[in-house]
């Protein structure tokens, strides 16, 4: 009886460990967007993995949260939230958000770290000092 209840119990446990990329390396560190297609990015822009199964960020204007929660290697948002700020560089922010939206691959290499896509796409980002 003890024996079925301790592995009831560790299946449990191990049924809710994060297997999405914060606990691959992309937690703890805010990523900030330097190329989009392998274009240079001018503008700030950020991602980070504040909890298991959340995204949050910085575009050039404003800021954004959603979930994901889909485990490594694979990348995908829920619907986004943002606040509505307007500024200069929202043409900037709009590529952003757009590319963002697309990708479906996440790859965690030290202070790298590329979100890519089938099509091609890519999203370059480093870890913010």
């Amino acid at each position: 009886m003890r024996i079925a209840l301790i592995l009831a119990l560790t299946f449990a446990v191990s049924c809710k460990a994060d297997e999405t990329a914060r606990a691959y390396g992309a937690g703890g560190k805010t990523w900030v967007l330097t190329e989009i297609d392998g274009q240079r990015f001018d503008a700030t822009a950020t991602l980070s993995f504040p909890e298991t199964g959340q995204i949050a960020g910085q575009g050039p204007c404003n800021g954004f949260s959603g979930a994901m929660s889909v485990p490594y290697p694979w990348f995908k948002t829920g619907p986004l939230t943002a606040t509505r700020r307007a500024c200069p560089e929202l043409a900037a922010e709009a590529r952003y958000f757009n590319a963002l939206a697309e990708m479906t691959l996440i790859e965690v290499l030290g202070d790298v770290m590329i979100l890519k896509n089938e099509q091609g796409r890519e999203l370059l980002f480093r870890a913010a000092d």
